[in-house]
């Protein structure tokens, strides 16, 4: 029985190949069939290899055309529209591009273009000088909020004129504003009541080098007519004899100015003051300053005990060192020596980039100071840095740091050399370099 369907038998299939078939595979029929491209091929009959022959099985509806092997390698004599796949990289199953599977991977997008580095380069650089600004803008409102405007000049009264340059008055006192009685007890401040000021220096800042001028507690001056500060009453000279820091004690920061300005003919423009906890809590938020001590010295009313030699001084330890004045034969005198030289120490450790360059280190350090800073309601954060970078230059040997110049003493007082100080505040008032030497 011909299990064939009609027209078709076993004289029709030609060569048999595979396992147990006598005949052999000829070579061109190993060689792999290309795809002819064009349209479908609508289903029904189909020629045999000839082009002539019955039609295909029904069980093959759905098998994709195979080309003719005419000359035994795929291709038939004049057949038009013939595309192998190969020449444009095309896969079968994917046409109009390329696929995954294409030669070599290719990607049916095509290649990336290459990135453009100088495009990158000027979006970076923007976003970078961006940021700088916000940031800037946000540090300096940031910190201007910050600062304590409570002394007013304006009630200063009968005051000289002004020279060239700038005068800072920055004080010292011994305020315990913030302080429990273990913060008095640890930082042996006392516990007594009211400000008084350990310290007092003149920053002049100016063309011809910035001077730094250290004013005695104990220095001998005449209180002039005054206004006070709270009662708005003016208070007429009576020729009275004082140490300069009880000036301060008597009517605070605008008396002291008053009295300055009256015994040195030297118009001061801008006013400084920090107390105890506040200059303590800035050593502290810059990691301590290191200072070299040339003699050690001990003292239970600062509580100062140091040894010869350089050493990093934290909070507690600057604060002694800054006070102490029972230990030295010079007293008064040499404790502002020591004032300078630890205050340009840490002007210098502030500037440091360790310190400006890290986060974690400038906003504490910054933020101790300003919440500790009380100055003159014309003070503004430009007066302040420059200010601060004119203390670092005194320290890097930019400018002149010293004494006022004293002549003697009286009942216990300093006696300023009248002379010397004219020559003093005529060559700061003319912005002039300072030729005259204190103690």
């Amino acid at each position: 029985m011909n299990d064939w369907p009609e027209g078709w038998s076993d004289d029709n299939r030609g060569p048999r190949y595979g396992r147990g078939s006598a005949g052999a595979r000829p070579e061109s029929a190993r060689v792999m069939r290309q795809v002819r491209r064009g349209p479908a091929v609508p289903p029904g009959p189909r020629s045999g290899h000839d082009g002539s022959g019955p039609a295909a099985p029904p069980g093959a509806a759905g098998v994709p055309q195979q080309p003719t092997y005419v000359d035994g390698r795929g291709h038939e004599p004049g057949a038009g529209g013939y595309d192998s796949g190969y020449n444009t990289g095309q896969v079968y199953g994917s046409p109009g591009g390329r696929g995954p599977g294409a030669p070599g991977g290719a990607s049916a997008r095509g290649p990336r273009p290459a990135p453009n580095w100088r495009r990158r380069i000027k979006w970076t650089a923007i976003t970078v000088a961006a940021v700088f600004v916000v940031t800037s803008v946000a540090t300096y409102f940031w910190a201007d909020s910050k600062l304590r405007r409570e002394v007013d000049l304006s009630k200063v009264i009968d005051r000289p004129e002004g020279g060239d340059g700038t005068n800072y008055l920055i004080v010292g006192s011994d305020s315990r504003e913030g302080m429990s009685k273990e913060d008095e007890k640890k930082l042996h401040t006392g516990g007594a009541e009211g400000k008084r000021t350990d310290s007092m220096m003149i920053l002049h800042v100016g063309d011809n080098g910035d001077t730094l001028i250290s004013l005695p507690r104990d220095s001998d001056v005449v209180v002039p007519s005054y206004q006070g500060s709270t009662s708005g009453k003016v208070f007429p000279a009576q020729g009275r004899h004082t140490k300069l820091n009880a000036t301060y004690a008597e009517d605070g920061p605008t008396l002291l100015v008053r009295t300055i300005e009256a015994n040195t003919g030297l118009r001061i423009d801008h006013y400084v003051e920090i107390g105890f906890q506040g200059f303590a809590s800035i050593v502290d938020a810059v990691g301590g300053v290191e200072i070299d001590i040339d003699k050690g010295f001990k003292d239970k009313w600062s509580g100062a005990d140091f040894e010869a030699g350089k050493q990093t001084l934290n909070g507690q330890e600057a604060l002694a060192f800054v006070r102490t004045r029972h230990a030295f034969a010079a007293s008064d005198l040499q404790r502002t020596k020591n004032q300078q030289k630890f205050l340009a120490a840490l002007a210098h450790q502030v500037a440091t980039p360790s310190t400006i360059l890290n986060p974690f280190k400038f906003y504490p350090t910054m933020g101790a100071g300003l919440d500790s800073l009380i100055v003159d309601e014309d003070m503004s954060l430009w007066d302040l840095a420059s200010m601060f970078w004119a203390m670092k230059g005194v320290s890097g040997g930019d400018g002149t740091s010293m004494n006022m110049p004293i002549s003697g003493s009286a009942g216990g007082n300093l006696v300023w050399d009248k002379a010397k100080v004219k020559t003093l505040v005529d060559e700061l008032n003319n912005d002039e370099k300072v030729t005259v030497s204190g103690n």
